[in-house]
């Protein structure tokens, strides 16, 4: 069982039925989902959360709700997750990734569940490096990669599979990675 991960502001911890009036909010508002080629139905946001609540099972880890401490609020998620194995990375690789209801952006709400996770993924994991992508132009996302210390790759930049031909918009990906070594030095 997942043991939730606390940082001043922050909860990120199992999933609950609470949970799912906001992640239907989420993955069916189109201000969040304007980087995605679809967005979900009722049932079918029931069952990615029932999925990723299963990954956490499984792996001890993965994309995490992230609940307010001073309210108890969900307000989105959060997380690592192995990496799907269409996508050309080394086997085993390890993302980092979040999603936050259009309410609470701005606020350093990503950084801070995502700064936990990365010192989840190198200090209990014990991975060697993480990594994340987007759509070449969600510069919110790739603004909060570089904040928590994550490096581009352009070489490494690549064309997502699961990205419908007829949305040639959201195929193009950018690659950032950060290794176990340069976590947590100067600069970073």
């Amino acid at each position: 069982m997942f043991e939730p991960l606390q940082t001043e502001r922050l909860i990120l911890r199992n999933w609950q039925d609470s949970d799912r009036e906001l992640f239907f909010e989420i993955n069916s508002d189109e201000q969040v989902m304007a980087f995605f080629p679809f967005r979900r139905t009722r049932h079918q946001a029931n069952e990615m959360m029932d999925f990723l609540a299963g990954e956490i099972s499984k792996d001890g880890f993965g994309f995490t709700p992230i609940e307010l401490r001073k309210t108890r609020e969900c307000i989105g998620f959060c997380g690592l997750h192995k990496c799907a194995s269409d996508i050309n990375f080394p086997k085993g690789s390890v993302e980092i990734g979040w999603r936050l209801s259009s309410r609470f952006w701005g606020k350093g709400y990503a950084s801070e569940a995502a700064l936990k996770w990365l010192e989840f993924g190198f200090s209990r994991l014990s991975l060697d490096k993480i990594v994340s992508f987007a759509v070449h132009d969600n510069h919110a996302s790739t603004a909060v990669m570089k904040r928590i210390g994550m490096r581009a790759d352009p070489a490494r930049d690549f064309d997502h599979p699961g990205v419908p031909k007829n949305r040639p918009e959201l195929i193009r990906h950018v690659y950032y990675e950060i290794a176990s070594a340069d976590w947590n030095k100067p600069g970073t």
